[in-house]
């Protein structure tokens, strides 16, 4: 994906369908829940459906956390040698629980990375979206 930083400025402000198209096009990213004041983050797999955010989770920290505290966090992010990205989604998890979202999710094909038995799946519905694209180099030299 080509990015253009029309006026010579390093950081370019992304649009939301540029950010999602990184989104779509990335399967790793992190997720951030926090319970009573306290946040955790969570390195995942994900995939992408209808402007949504899919992951696989077994039981423990992450799934306990979410169901309590629903809003979250997730980023995800790329390193090139000349370039970066990062987007940052704020969203609401929940847990599928309905047979028809799991038959749908299910079919989307998202596997576990690691062996473990990751048996619930979590949806994220976006409630703001903020993407960057970086040009690297060096810094400039400081006129006096």
């Amino acid at each position: 994906m080509m990015f253009n930083h029309t006026d010579g400025n390093p950081v370019l402000e992304l649009d939301d369908e540029q950010s999602w198209q990184l989104l779509d096009a990335t399967k790793h990213g992190r997720l951030v829940v926090s319970v009573a004041g306290e946040p955790d983050i969570f390195p995942v797999n994900y995939l992408t459906s209808d402007r949504k955010i899919y992951l696989r989770t077994a039981p423990g920290n992450k799934l306990a956390q979410l169901t309590i505290n629903s809003r979250v966090l997730f980023e995800t992010d790329g390193v090139l040698s000349d370039e970066a990205w990062s987007v940052v989604l704020r969203g609401t998890a929940r847990v599928l629980t309905n047979s028809s979202e799991l038959a749908a999710v299910e079919e989307m094909g998202l596997k576990s990375w690691v062996p473990t038995l990751k048996d619930f799946y979590v949806e994220i519905v976006p409630t703001s979206l903020s993407g960057r694209h970086f040009q690297l180099g060096e810094q400039p030299e400081r006129v006096i």
